[in-house]
């Protein structure tokens, strides 16, 4: 430690060296500077309530207007596995892809109470909680006032609001994400290894809320090695990765307690050989709209104004950003969710710019020298984050509205109709029946909300083509002649995604005589305005 001690941050040097050569001539002014510093202080804690308050209305505004995504179903169905909820416990395979963590916390809720809203409740609570770290983590890097901005951003940020609405596993491992990099933050303003074991753990965390949470490893590798003035010894190197690991152990040693070594194996080979679902202009084309345009282009102008003053904040921020995004361009499956933990860092950057303009960070005594070159009025300042509060909202706000939610992109929103088709399932059709649905998205809704097994017809019968957790339709003819299926059901979700196995889907139903005994519609406008009612999934008894 005495090392770390010896060579402390240029900034401070710089800062401190100020403060003698001021001496007493700069006594006379305390006063006025405390009032400053008051002012901020009050303004940055109104920005961090408005973000929160503006932050809770638009994470649960409609919050239950529309049933889960299949996502969400898997996920609360490992959670009621779980919890051993009647009805479920028997349908959905405790063990799938994904570590436990969150699916464990849920559980504990569902042994109080079983509903559905429970899991996406548990969702807003962590994203709120990343809005607040984030604004811990800002007000660590750059002072309370570009902190509070960010926090504000990351609370309207349409890409932020959409996934941390719903249950699904992003969302938490983003809150876990961003408690890695505060701690880290904090590292590196105190120089005290103790938060970089902290920051060790918190990212074993993030791998347990979401396996690949452990992309980030990489981002702190890069940030370590393009940071060598943080002067890290090779013992808390060590120590902070042994409690990585010991955090990350609850996953592996369930797996091998309970028998189930080869199920992650299992998926590790399938997650390797599965196909791209996207192109590579996916995330080029989805995540800036998501993220705001005017907020990514403001976090640009950060790096490229304030080029020069660039220290190892900047070098974690970008580590952050461009690992995460660099992996999964690469990698082929491309999910809309997968970005977010580089949300924060977005926000922290764009926060850092328009503090700065503004006048504001300079509580804290690590903070770069005030702009001396950019003459920028704070009110002009002021209206830009005006704007883009506004900018935001709007977008925020219309992705919401569950009429949004016909874009059917995993990560975006629910199913429209899916939880009215599975209670009807629950309420009216025998429990020893058995659905044939077009894939598996679909089958999860319905074993969720119909508590009845369901079945993909495109899920691929060769094992290194498909997901381990679902059982492909082996000779769907043969299967609907012996009555071992007996209800087919078609959705506009699978319809517009696999056009050919909906095509198969509905030569079944013409050829065991399926009658129509459900039928789920939104209404939407046609081409000349009128509200019409469309069909979003039919349910079709068959006879052999």
């Amino acid at each position: 430690m005495s090392a770390l001690n010896t060579k402390p941050e240029r900034a401070f040097n710089n800062i401190a060296t100020s403060a003698d050569l001021a001496g007493a001539a700069t006594r006379p002014r305390t006063r006025g500077a405390a009032r400053v510093m008051v002012h901020e202080i009050a303004i940055s804690r109104l920005m961090v309530a408005i973000a929160m308050v503006s932050g809770s209305i638009l994470r649960l505004w409609q919050i239950n207007a529309m049933g889960f995504n299949t996502d969400e179903a898997v996920y609360a169905g490992q959670a009621a596995a779980i919890a051993g909820v009647t009805g479920l416990k028997d349908i959905f395979p405790i063990f799938r892809a994904h570590p436990l963590l969150i699916q464990f916390l849920l559980s504990l809720i569902y042994k109080v109470h079983f509903s559905d809203v429970a899991g996406r409740y548990l969702a807003v609570a962590f994203g709120l909680g990343a809005v607040y770290l984030t604004y811990m983590a800002g007000k660590t890097l750059y002072g309370r006032f570009p902190g509070a901005l960010a926090a504000l951003f990351l609370a309207l940020m349409p890409y932020h609001v959409t996934v941390s609405r719903q249950f699904l596993l992003d969302g938490p491992m983003m809150f876990f994400a961003t408690l890695t990099l505060y701690l880290l933050a904090r590292f590196g303003k105190t120089r005290h290894a103790a938060w970089f074991y902290a920051a060790g753990a918190a990212l074993g965390l993030t791998f347990l809320s979401k396996e690949t949470g452990i992309i980030l490893l990489g981002a702190v590798f890069v940030f370590l090695a393009l940071s060598p003035d943080l002067h890290l010894r090779f013992r808390d190197l060590v120590i902070a990765f042994v409690l990585m690991v010991l955090a990350m152990a609850p996953m592996p040693l369930t797996l091998l307690l309970a028998g189930r070594n080869s199920t992650g194996n299992n998926y590790l080979v399938y997650q390797l050989l599965r196909r791209p679902n996207h192109d590579g202009r996916f995330y080029l084309q989805v995540i800036p709209p998501a993220l705001g345009i005017m907020l990514l282009v403001v976090a640009i102008l950060s790096l490229v104004f304030l080029w020069r003053e660039r220290s190892w904040r900047e070098t974690l921020l970008m580590s952050w950003v461009f690992v995460t995004a660099i992996f999964f361009q690469i990698w082929p499956v491309k999910g809309f969710q997968y970005l977010l933990p580089i949300a924060p860092a977005i926000a922290l950057l764009a926060g850092r710019l328009l503090g700065r303009l503004a006048g504001g960070g300079q509580d804290d005594p690590a903070q770069e020298p005030a702009l001396n070159y950019m003459a920028v009025p704070p009110v002009l300042t002021w209206v830009v984050v005006g704007v883009l509060a506004v900018s935001l909202s709007f977008a925020s706000w219309q992705r919401i509205q569950p009429e949004a939610s016909s874009l059917f992109l995993a990560g975006t929103g629910g199913i429209p109709g899916g939880r009215e088709a599975g209670t009807w399932i629950n309420q009216n059709v025998p429990l020893n029946a058995t659905f044939m649905t077009v894939g598996p998205s679909m089958a999860n809704i319905v074993e969720f909300y119909g508590a009845r097994k369901a079945y993909g017809l495109s899920v691929n019968p060769n094992p290194l083509h498909r997901n381990p957790a679902y059982d492909p339709i082996l000779n769907p003819d043969q299967q609907l002649r012996s009555a071992n299926l007996n209800y087919i059901v078609w959705d506009s979700y699978s319809a517009a995604r696999t056009p050919f196995f909906t095509d198969k889907l509905l030569v079944y139903v013409k050829k065991y005589n399926g009658r129509a005994v459900l039928t789920e519609s939104i209404l939407i406008r046609d081409s000349q305005g009128n509200l019409v009612n469309q069909p979003v999934i039919i349910i079709y008894e068959v006879h052999p």
